[in-house]
């Protein structure tokens, strides 16, 4: 009986993180893009552009990290 509830849990551990790193891999990617579309119309403010996508990118992250966490906190379970 205990065997079903850890598989369960480790299984609920790997889909969160999955989940987690593409949520995270799409936000990147979404800032990434606008950042590359806003330099492509104003060259002049790359430097400023740039510090808002690393931001916004290290935001999306975190998010990505604390799905982590959670996978093991699942896992534990």
């Amino acid at each position: 009986m205990e065997t079903i509830f850890t598989l369960s849990g480790f299984g609920l551990g790997v889909i969160g993180f999955g989940l987690a790193a593409i949520g995270g891999g799409i936000g990147v990617g979404l800032a990434g893009n606008g950042a590359m579309g806003a330099v492509a119309r104003q060259p002049e403010l790359y430097s400023r552009i740039f510090t808002l996508f690393i931001m916004s990118a290290a935001m999306s992250e975190a998010l990505a990290l604390m799905g982590f966490a959670l996978a093991f906190v699942a896992m534990a379970v």
